[in-house]
């Protein structure tokens, strides 16, 4: 019996700590753009935690609008310098249309985005970059 109320607690702590996860949207109500500051924008929404989801939203390449992506850096150097070289794409020109590129945040690791649009210069000049540092959330008993 002891046994079984174990492993019922250790399931419900389980489903808890899971679904407390948020779903985040990237850049609020602006989406993800060239010209709106995402540094800012993760400060004042931090902190973000493990399994939370960061939503990109944008549009797809048109007449009107320029093309983004979302890209992880490889390290801090890189994304300081905007550095592409060894850019990881993880969402193309056209995942961010309809209900955007969902990612879900892994692991307690630093995390670097940026639009690896026009050769970087959406992440120089248009400051569309941002780091988090997922952190575990702590259950309230």
């Amino acid at each position: 019996m002891a046994m079984r109320v174990g492993v019922v607690l250790l399931v419900l702590a389980f489903i808890s700590g899971t679904s407390l996860a948020a779903r985040i949207i990237v850049g609020d109500s602006a989406h993800w753009t060239f010209g709106y500051n995402y540094t800012d924008w993760a400060i004042k929404n931090a902190p973000f935690y493990r399994n939370d989801t960061l939503v990109f939203m944008y549009d797809p390449p048109n007449s009107t609008t320029f093309p983004h992506s979302v890209s992880l850096m490889k390290n801090l150097r890189s994304f300081e310098a905007c550095d592409l070289k060894k850019a990881k794409l993880v969402a193309n020109v056209v995942q961010g249309g309809g209900a955007g590129f969902e990612f879900v945040l892994k692991g307690r690791k630093p995390h670097y985005f940026v639009c690896g649009e026009r050769g970087g210069i959406h992440c120089t000049v248009g400051l569309m970059k941002f780091s988090v540092l997922p952190v575990r959330r702590h259950c309230q008993a």
